[in-house]
Protein backbone atom coordinates (compact mmCIF):
# COMPACT_ATOMS: atom_id res chain seq x y z
CA UNK A 1 0.00 0.00 0.00
CA UNK A 2 2.81 2.37 0.88
CA UNK A 3 4.37 1.81 -2.58
CA UNK A 4 1.13 2.91 -4.24
CA UNK A 5 0.92 6.11 -2.19
CA UNK A 6 4.51 7.02 -3.07
CA UNK A 7 3.85 6.21 -6.74
CA UNK A 8 0.68 8.35 -6.72
CA UNK A 9 2.52 11.30 -5.13
CA UNK A 10 5.37 10.94 -7.63
CA UNK A 11 3.00 10.98 -10.59
CA UNK A 12 1.14 13.95 -9.09
CA UNK A 13 4.33 16.01 -9.08
CA UNK A 14 4.79 15.40 -12.80
CA UNK A 15 1.31 16.57 -13.76
CA UNK A 16 0.69 20.31 -14.23
CA UNK A 17 -2.33 21.28 -12.19
CA UNK A 18 -5.27 23.12 -13.71
CA UNK A 19 -7.98 24.62 -11.53
CA UNK A 20 -11.47 25.85 -12.31
CA UNK A 21 -13.37 27.98 -9.80
CA UNK A 22 -17.14 28.22 -9.88
CA UNK A 23 -17.62 25.70 -12.68
CA UNK A 24 -17.36 21.97 -13.25
CA UNK A 25 -14.67 21.84 -15.94
CA UNK A 26 -12.02 23.84 -17.78
CA UNK A 27 -12.78 25.34 -21.17
CA UNK A 28 -9.43 24.28 -22.65
CA UNK A 29 -5.91 23.17 -21.90
CA UNK A 30 -4.28 26.61 -22.08
CA UNK A 31 -5.24 27.82 -18.59
CA UNK A 32 -3.76 27.07 -15.20
CA UNK A 33 -6.62 28.93 -13.43
CA UNK A 34 -10.04 29.62 -14.91
CA UNK A 35 -13.16 31.17 -13.36
CA UNK A 36 -16.88 30.79 -14.02
CA UNK A 37 -18.69 33.29 -16.18
CA UNK A 38 -17.07 32.59 -19.51
CA UNK A 39 -18.99 33.76 -22.54
CA UNK A 40 -22.08 31.78 -23.49
CA UNK A 41 -20.55 30.47 -26.70
CA UNK A 42 -17.01 30.04 -27.92
CA UNK A 43 -17.39 32.83 -30.50
CA UNK A 44 -14.60 35.42 -29.99
CA UNK A 45 -17.05 38.33 -30.27
CA UNK A 46 -19.63 36.94 -27.81
CA UNK A 47 -20.34 39.57 -25.15
CA UNK A 48 -23.02 37.61 -23.28
CA UNK A 49 -22.26 36.26 -19.83
CA UNK A 50 -24.32 35.98 -16.65
CA UNK A 51 -21.30 36.42 -14.36
CA UNK A 52 -21.06 39.34 -11.91
CA UNK A 53 -18.15 38.15 -9.76
CA UNK A 54 -14.52 39.12 -10.36
CA UNK A 55 -11.11 38.41 -8.90
CA UNK A 56 -10.11 40.56 -5.93
CA UNK A 57 -6.39 41.24 -5.50
CA UNK A 58 -4.92 41.49 -1.98
CA UNK A 59 -5.10 44.86 -0.20
CA UNK A 60 -1.78 45.71 1.45
CA UNK A 61 -0.79 48.59 3.75
CA UNK A 62 2.11 49.59 1.46
CA UNK A 63 3.46 48.11 -1.80
CA UNK A 64 6.51 45.92 -1.04
CA UNK A 65 9.90 47.23 -2.15
CA UNK A 66 12.78 45.23 -3.64
CA UNK A 67 15.91 45.36 -1.51
CA UNK A 68 19.23 44.19 -2.93
CA UNK A 69 20.48 43.51 0.62
CA UNK A 70 17.89 40.81 1.26
CA UNK A 71 15.95 40.07 -1.96
CA UNK A 72 14.12 37.09 -0.46
CA UNK A 73 12.26 39.28 2.07
CA UNK A 74 8.95 40.55 0.72
CA UNK A 75 10.40 40.80 -2.78
CA UNK A 76 7.73 41.59 -5.38
CA UNK A 77 7.83 39.45 -8.54
CA UNK A 78 7.01 40.60 -12.07
CA UNK A 79 3.28 40.24 -12.62
CA UNK A 80 2.36 40.90 -8.96
CA UNK A 81 -1.01 42.67 -8.61
CA UNK A 82 -2.26 44.34 -5.41
CA UNK A 83 -4.40 47.14 -4.00
CA UNK A 84 -2.12 49.59 -2.13
CA UNK A 85 -4.13 51.08 0.75
CA UNK A 86 -1.66 53.95 1.18
CA UNK A 87 -1.83 55.16 -2.45
CA UNK A 88 -5.42 53.83 -2.87
CA UNK A 89 -4.49 52.39 -6.28
CA UNK A 90 -4.43 48.98 -7.92
CA UNK A 91 -0.81 48.39 -8.88
CA UNK A 92 1.24 45.90 -10.90
CA UNK A 93 4.95 45.16 -10.42
CA UNK A 94 7.01 44.96 -13.59
CA UNK A 95 10.79 45.10 -14.15
CA UNK A 96 11.64 46.58 -10.75
CA UNK A 97 8.86 49.19 -10.64
CA UNK A 98 5.23 49.50 -9.59
CA UNK A 99 2.84 50.66 -12.32
CA UNK A 100 -0.46 52.22 -11.29
CA UNK A 101 -3.38 50.50 -13.00
CA UNK A 102 -5.93 52.99 -11.63
CA UNK A 103 -6.16 56.58 -10.48
CA UNK A 104 -6.48 57.26 -6.77
CA UNK A 105 -9.57 55.47 -5.52
CA UNK A 106 -10.91 54.80 -2.06
CA UNK A 107 -9.89 52.27 0.55
CA UNK A 108 -12.81 53.05 2.87
CA UNK A 109 -14.53 49.71 2.21
CA UNK A 110 -11.37 47.59 2.58
CA UNK A 111 -11.81 45.16 5.45
CA UNK A 112 -8.60 45.15 7.52
CA UNK A 113 -6.90 41.79 7.98
CA UNK A 114 -6.27 40.74 11.55
CA UNK A 115 -4.02 37.87 12.45
CA UNK A 116 -0.87 36.46 10.91
CA UNK A 117 -0.09 34.47 7.80
CA UNK A 118 0.16 30.75 8.42
CA UNK A 119 2.02 29.75 5.25
CA UNK A 120 3.75 30.92 2.09
CA UNK A 121 0.52 30.84 0.08
CA UNK A 122 -0.90 28.50 -2.54
CA UNK A 123 1.01 27.43 -5.65
CA UNK A 124 -0.94 26.16 -8.67
CA UNK A 125 0.75 24.57 -11.66
CA UNK A 126 3.96 23.48 -9.95
CA UNK A 127 5.11 21.76 -6.79
CA UNK A 128 7.26 24.76 -5.79
CA UNK A 129 8.01 28.38 -6.70
CA UNK A 130 10.58 31.02 -5.79
CA UNK A 131 7.84 33.68 -6.01
CA UNK A 132 6.13 34.75 -2.79
CA UNK A 133 2.41 35.51 -2.75
CA UNK A 134 -0.98 34.49 -1.44
CA UNK A 135 -1.65 32.76 -4.77
CA UNK A 136 1.19 31.92 -7.16
CA UNK A 137 0.50 30.50 -10.62
CA UNK A 138 3.50 28.74 -12.18
CA UNK A 139 3.44 27.44 -15.73
CA UNK A 140 5.61 27.52 -18.82
CA UNK A 141 2.68 27.08 -21.21
CA UNK A 142 -0.57 28.05 -19.44
CA UNK A 143 -2.13 31.33 -18.31
CA UNK A 144 -4.78 32.60 -15.90
CA UNK A 145 -8.10 33.53 -17.49
CA UNK A 146 -9.80 36.36 -15.62
CA UNK A 147 -13.51 36.14 -14.84
CA UNK A 148 -15.59 37.45 -17.78
CA UNK A 149 -18.24 40.08 -16.95
CA UNK A 150 -20.45 42.03 -19.33
CA UNK A 151 -20.28 45.78 -18.48
CA UNK A 152 -18.89 45.40 -14.93
CA UNK A 153 -19.56 49.08 -14.14
CA UNK A 154 -23.30 48.34 -14.31
CA UNK A 155 -23.39 44.57 -13.66
CA UNK A 156 -21.39 44.38 -10.41
CA UNK A 157 -23.61 45.95 -7.75
CA UNK A 158 -21.07 46.20 -4.89
CA UNK A 159 -17.53 45.99 -6.28
CA UNK A 160 -14.65 45.70 -3.81
CA UNK A 161 -11.40 47.71 -4.15
CA UNK A 162 -8.92 45.68 -6.19
CA UNK A 163 -11.54 43.74 -8.17
CA UNK A 164 -10.41 42.67 -11.65
CA UNK A 165 -12.24 41.03 -14.54
CA UNK A 166 -12.37 40.93 -18.33
CA UNK A 167 -15.16 43.13 -19.75
CA UNK A 168 -16.66 41.18 -22.63
CA UNK A 169 -18.20 44.32 -24.18
CA UNK A 170 -15.16 46.65 -24.26
CA UNK A 171 -12.83 43.63 -24.61
CA UNK A 172 -10.51 45.01 -21.94
CA UNK A 173 -9.34 44.34 -18.39
CA UNK A 174 -11.57 46.18 -15.92
CA UNK A 175 -10.10 47.17 -12.54
CA UNK A 176 -12.04 48.74 -9.63
CA UNK A 177 -10.10 51.12 -7.36
CA UNK A 178 -12.74 51.61 -4.67
CA UNK A 179 -14.30 54.60 -6.47
CA UNK A 180 -14.48 53.85 -10.19
CA UNK A 181 -13.63 51.30 -12.88
CA UNK A 182 -10.52 51.68 -15.10
CA UNK A 183 -10.22 49.80 -18.39
CA UNK A 184 -6.97 48.47 -19.89
CA UNK A 185 -6.68 47.29 -23.48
Amino acid sequence: MRKYIILFLGIGNLISAQVSIGKQSLTGSSSVLEFSGMTQTTAPDDAETANSKGLIVPAVAVSPVFTAVNPSTNHPQNGTFLFDIQTQKVRMFENGNWSDMTDTGSSSSVIPVTGTEASNGVIIGSSSSSAKGALVLESTNKAMILPHIKNPHSTVKSPYPGMMCFDTVSKSIAVFDGSKWSYWK
